[in-house]
């Protein structure tokens, strides 16, 4: 066999074996490496060249010395999952930065961190401030996690006291310019739903790259064509959905407050507005 071809067919017999040692491995060693993953991942880069351009006799060790470090990478991490201990020493513990608005300079040389690094990432956190700093963190991996105060935290709706409905991830329908029934099965919608709705923004399936609809409904696309304005919604439909969406809110309202008074407005003012929808539907929605 010529040398030329020997490299060309030992190449793709280590792309081949590094694919199916890595998906061993598993997705954290491709998404986030540890110390020790990153080491293993440049030593086993280096032992496939070798498989593929050492073309002596001798290429087998390259595989068994390949083998032996995955085996090695397996055996770390079955050992991090079983002792926090074994996770500690080989990954490194999380250190605190920043506690009560304070920084930790000792924490901070201890990371050969400095100053002006720290800032840098508190500020990709939107963070311009040490003083709304509750707590930041280096993880293991070298991220730095922020907490801020209490008071600089964004109001939430159980801070006020609301429940709210929980959120739905949005469904791919379409996709690549074909219709993905499963995802239509998922959302109780059917094909002639989805046909009617696209005809009502003037497009066909054919023309759509991808469209999703979200947990209230709503189709949105992307389409092929990326000059072409897709047609907004009509501004009564819109109009529909807003006030039902009011009616809802009322009902939750009303079953999230334990004040009796309150408790009876909400119902008359949901009843008064679902009333007021039956008389408004048709006209709203032609």
């Amino acid at each position: 066999m010529p040398e030329w071809l020997e490299v060309v067919v030992r190449t793709l017999f280590a792309v081949v074996v590094l694919f199916f040692l890595t998906k061993l491995l598993g997705k954290r060693q491709v998404s986030q490496l540890s110390f020790f993953e990153y080491i293993t991942g440049i030593t086993v880069g280096s032992l496939a060249a070798y498989i593929s351009l050492d073309t002596d006799k001798y290429w087998h060790l390259g595989l068994i010395a390949l083998i032996v470090w995955v085996a090695c990478s397996l055996g770390i991490e079955w050992l991090q999952m079983k002792s926090k201990k074994a996770r500690d020493f080989i990954d490194f513990k999380s250190t605190v930065l920043i506690k009560d608005g304070k920084i930790l300079e000792d924490h901070m040389k201890k990371e050969r961190l400095t100053t002006d690094e720290l800032l840098e990432e508190l500020r990709k956190k939107d963070v311009f401030n040490i003083s709304e700093v509750e707590f930041a963190i280096m993880e293991s991996d070298g991220a730095i996690n922020v907490l801020l105060k209490k008071e600089y935290l964004p109001l939430s709706a159980k801070d006020l006291g609301v429940k709210v409905a929980p959120q739905k991830e949005s469904q791919a329908v379409i996709m690549d310019g074909k219709v993905l029934d499963k995802p239509l099965d998922t959302l109780n919608l059917t094909r002639s739903w989805l046909d009617g709705a696209l005809e009502k923004m003037g497009l066909t399936v054919e023309n759509v790259f991808l469209a999703q609809v979200d947990s209230y409904g709503e189709l949105t696309v992307d389409l092929y064509a990326d000059n072409f304005k897709v047609p907004q919604p009509q501004d009564k439909p819109q109009l529909y959905a807003l006030l039902k969406k009011c009616e809802a809110d009322l009902e939750m309202f009303s079953l999230s407050t334990d004040n009796e008074k309150a408790k009876k407005m909400y119902e008359q003012c949901s009843e008064q507005l679902q009333a007021s929808l039956k008389v408004l539907k048709p006209l709203i929605q032609s």
